[in-house]
């Protein structure tokens, strides 16, 4: 059967669909609108004769013919990609700031996603406190910093999502009655710490620090070691821990939106820290 040459733009659009699971995210990745992503797909669909995904109003999943179509999918918009930087000898580089508490598991994933948008970038990241990463962001030693907002004067940036927070610990934690709650934390100041403290305090409950991390992998080995509890988003925490807060009478952690900031820069930049955001925001589902 004849067909017309594919449009690579439709294909870009179906895989990023696939990998961010949502036509929003992938949206935002491309810099357009949803439904311009879902013309781009149905317009693919119609010319391939096959139905590429399942559209559910929760969920969007791959047919058993998007799952076919994905691998020659991916290699015809790097082979696209490759193209287009054919003539650019120089690896961009871009300096990127992210908070300890918002880079989780999903970070291998989200460096390919980064890979395959930009096989020429060079990404360096930096992963410290949420207050660092901006000091070095306003220095101008950063390209971009993702963070949590911990201060409500500041009203630049873009939000990402709303980080929801728990009483992260192992399942079989205990407290003793009567004994004050064993903490794991990062060293001050960390404004995740100071949130903590503070729901504590404000609710009377007597703590004391068990366990005083280095990043976010430390404290994540205390609280699967069973030693101390950890106000901690549940996207990051450990998979074999659960929040403990209603078994232990421990009052709700408010949520915290993740910010992006980045400055002016080239439409590829750009273009570059779209997608990490929309991959950065699928990944908190």
């Amino acid at each position: 059967m004849a067909m017309k040459a594919l449009d690579v733009e439709a294909v870009q659009a179906f895989v990023l669909v696939a990998d961010l699971n949502s036509f929003t995210r992938a949206a935002e990745a491309m810099d357009t609108t949803q439904s311009a992503v879902s013309l781009k797909i149905k317009r693919l669909e119609d010319g391939l004769g096959r139905r590429l995904l399942e559209r559910t109003p929760r969920l969007v999943r791959l047919s058993a013919e998007g799952s076919a179509f994905l691998g020659a999918a991916r290699n015809l918009v790097a082979a696209h990609q490759s193209a287009i930087g054919a003539f650019v000898v120089e690896h961009r580089r871009l300096v990127v700031g992210i908070s300890h508490h918002i880079v989780g598991t999903e970070l291998p994933a989200l460096l390919k996603r980064m890979n395959a948008t930009d096989p020429g970038l060079v990404m360096q990241l930096q992963v410290d406190t949420s207050r660092t990463v901006l000091a070095a962001f306003d220095d101008g030693t950063l390209d971009a910093a993702i963070v949590l907002r911990h201060d409500a004067k500041r009203r630049d940036g873009d939000v990402l999502f709303e980080e929801p927070f728990g009483w992260m610990a192992s399942p079989d934690f205990y407290r003793q009655p009567g004994e004050p709650l064993r903490l794991a934390t990062q060293a001050e100041p960390c404004s995740v710490r100071a949130m903590a403290v503070d729901v504590l305090d404000a609710a009377g409950i007597q703590w004391t620090e068990a366990f005083v991390g280095g990043g976010l992998a430390t404290i994540g080995a205390a609280i699967s070691a069973g030693l101390a509890v950890a106000a901690l988003a549940r996207r990051v925490a450990p998979s074999d821990t659960v929040d403990l807060g209603p078994r232990l009478g421990l009052p709700p952690l408010p949520s915290r939106e993740v910010i992006l900031y980045s400055k002016p820069s080239d439409p590829r930049t750009r273009q570059t820290l779209r997608t990490l955001g929309a991959a950065f925001a699928a990944s908190a589902g």
